[in-house]
């Protein structure tokens, strides 16, 4: 039995969730729509309406935040690129680091598009999380060249077939056709970052709804997708057996700042320390692990970021504008910023190391220590445990917070949150319902 077989098996066997992980996905449902509202405006989202819309086909969603319908595979495109462009939305560390949110926004333009309920929506997602969360665990496509997102490819296919109920030939093709020609190149975010560093899983997702509708309507993928001589295992992730039985949405991490998330403890660090620091700042030392200073610290670009999307994932940039503004927002990528002599100035004074000890707690931990000498002195913070984190996970009312912080209107969040914690007792036309009365003016 091929691996897409055994994750049909696995789909059609498992009768019963846990409450905490289907609490766990509610959060997270509500979560990627705080994230989306404040990308709704934003320039890739902006260019990709004007591109794609009107769009109509024989399955129809809504845009979000918008009383537009298009077919469901654009739906999928600009809902994933707006849910992921501020980098915002959740995320899960193993061997490769992703964001299993990423496979919501086309579970839900397709659920919609054919009238079902919460309870058949949640169910896909939590076995798109099961799949994108296990190929994690079992191997880092990173190391090899290619990006994250071929993982949600592979599951937001087993979450669409799940939703439409394909029986396990339709199940496999849609894996395959989902798949085969959407192996996406890591130069997505290497170097200078740009405007296809959200979109590529917007594209991902996009391509996942279309090889799956095809596949409901009979049309058959490379087979098998996998195993097979020329497939996924020999030409992108090498052999890898995922474990599907262990429950992953517990284990998702909820984002408290919109930050490349190997950055989230140095900015918990840097905020504990702000208060603190007397006068002018003369140095930073940042202590960080391997995978981080990868990411979001090599390259001559994390040093002066010309754009919001290079500067999100800049560990040098996010310390100086914490220290000297505060919490990192939304708004913390502007010229304004990107261009201020101050935090230029501190990034000039900044050294980042990594740790060996550091090295070795993560996955499970992303551990920072900053130092900052100042008027003589010299104070440190380290973070181990950062908030959203699975042993310090967010609570309805701090997910409230960050909700507020995003959309500014509590009546709007807090009807967000009331459709998301009933989800599995209503339609998912009712979550689409609440984003439509949002007012995208504001």
């Amino acid at each position: 039995m091929g691996l897409a077989e055994r994750i049909y098996q696995y789909s059609s066997s498992k009768k019963k969730v846990s409450n905490e992980a289907i609490d766990e996905l509610k959060k997270r449902i509500a979560d990627s729509i705080f994230t989306a509202y404040v990308a709704r405006n934003s320039p890739p989202i902006k260019i990709s309406k004007k591109v794609l819309l009107p769009s109509k086909g024989p399955y129809n969603s809504s845009i979000y935040f918008s009383k537009e319908k298009a077919s469901a595979e654009v739906a999928a495109f600009i809902n994933g690129s707006m849910t992921r462009y501020m980098d915002y939305n959740d995320t899960y560390l193993s061997k490769e680091a992703i964001h299993p949110s990423d496979n919501i926004a086309p579970i839900l333009a397709v659920a919609d598009s054919v009238g079902a309920g919460g309870s058949d929506a949640l169910k896909a997602i939590f076995l798109s999380y099961q799949v994108a969360c296990a190929f994690a665990d079992a191997s880092s496509v990173r190391d090899r060249g290619w990006d994250h997102v071929v993982y949600i490819s592979a599951s937001s296919a087993a979450g669409l077939a799940q939703l439409l109920s394909l029986d396990e030939a339709k199940f496999s093709n849609a894996i395959s056709l989902s798949l085969n020609n959407n192996v996406s190149m890591r130069q997505t975010r290497v170097g200078a970052l740009s405007m296809w560093k959200a979109c590529t899983v917007g594209d991902a997702a996009r391509n996942s709804v279309f090889g799956t509708l095809l596949a409901k309507g009979g049309l058959t993928g490379p087979s098998p997708i996998f195993e097979g001589e020329m497939g996924f295992f020999k030409q992108v992730s090498g052999n890898l057996t995922p474990n599907l039985l262990k429950e992953r949405p517990q284990l998702t991490m909820i984002k408290a700042y919109p930050v490349e998330y190997h950055a989230m403890s140095a900015v918990q660090a840097a905020l504990s320390l702000r208060n603190r620091i007397k006068g002018r700042i003369d140095s930073i030392s940042i202590e960080t692990f391997g995978v981080a200073y990868e990411i979001i610290v090599k390259g001559p670009e994390k040093l002066r970021p010309k754009n919001k999307e290079t500067a999100d994932h800049s560990l040098p940039y996010i310390i100086a504008y914490a220290l000297l503004y505060g919490e990192p927002t939304p708004n913390s990528y502007g010229s304004r910023y990107l261009n201020d002599r101050n935090i230029l100035a501190l990034i000039n004074r900044t050294r980042v190391t990594t740790s060996k000890k550091f090295d070795k707690m993560y996955p499970k931990y992303t551990p920072a220590r900053i130092s900052v000498s100042a008027g003589g002195k010299t104070i440190s913070e380290e973070v181990d445990v950062q908030k959203g984190h699975a042993e310090d996970p967010f609570t309805w009312e701090e997910l409230k917070g960050k909700g507020m912080r995003c959309m500014h209107d509590e009546r709007i969040v807090n009807e967000i949150i009331k459709v998301c914690r009933t989800f599995d007792h209503s339609d998912v036309s009712d979550i689409f319902e609440v984003m439509q009365n949002v007012d995208i003016k504001r």
